[in-house]
């Protein structure tokens, strides 16, 4: 005879620390999100989803691994990608502000770069830009170099993001590039 699993055993697929303190900040201002993911392609919306009352927050995401999809779905003009590339700051906060619209939510966060084996567009791998639209203010970038494989750039990718939305919903702006923080729209 088969036992049944036991419930009081801690699961391995816990919600991540930095997606519980993502959706509890976001609730606590009342912000919806959406995401534009392009190296992390969905990791971020389905880190947020694993959160017990995730809906509260989070409205959906878009997958803008393709370059052309980053227009064509994240509204990216095709100008800033013509112009700096697809793995840029500008780019990063375009995404941003495409997630919040079309997904109809408050706050957008977008990803964009560099997971390896390759360089892209001249940019080594490991680089990363986090972008983010919050209410009341324009869209900014982060900038990151991160070390590791393709899994561990990704996975790191989408924690900074989670840790720069509490930032962002805490009303704390370190972090920011400051290097202009136009939306690229």
């Amino acid at each position: 005879m088969d036992a049944a699993p036991s419930s009081a055993a801690p699961s391995s697929d816990a919600p991540s620390p930095a997606a519980r303190a993502a959706v509890g900040a976001l609730r606590a201002r009342g912000w919806t999100l959406g995401t534009a993911e392009s190296l992390t392609a969905g990791l971020v919306a389905a880190t947020v989803a694993e959160v017990p009352g995730a809906s509260a927050v989070l409205r959906g995401g878009l997958i803008v691994y393709a370059t052309s999809l980053k227009h064509e779905l994240a509204d990216v003009p095709s100008e800033v990608l013509d112009r700096h590339g697809a793995v840029s700051p500008e780019t990063a906060r375009a995404l941003a502000v495409g997630a919040a619209r079309r997904c109809g939510a408050d706050v957008g966060v977008g990803l964009t770069g560099v997971a390896g084996p390759d360089t892209q567009e001249g940019r080594p791998v490991g680089t990363v830009y986090v972008g983010l639209s919050v209410p009341g203010r324009p869209a900014w970038s982060v900038p990151l170099s991160l070390p590791g494989d393709r899994a561990a750039i990704r996975r790191a990718a989408c924690e900074a993001a989670l840790g720069l939305l509490v930032t962002a919903a805490g009303g704390d702006r370190r972090g920011d590039d400051d290097a202009g923080n136009e939306s690229g729209s």
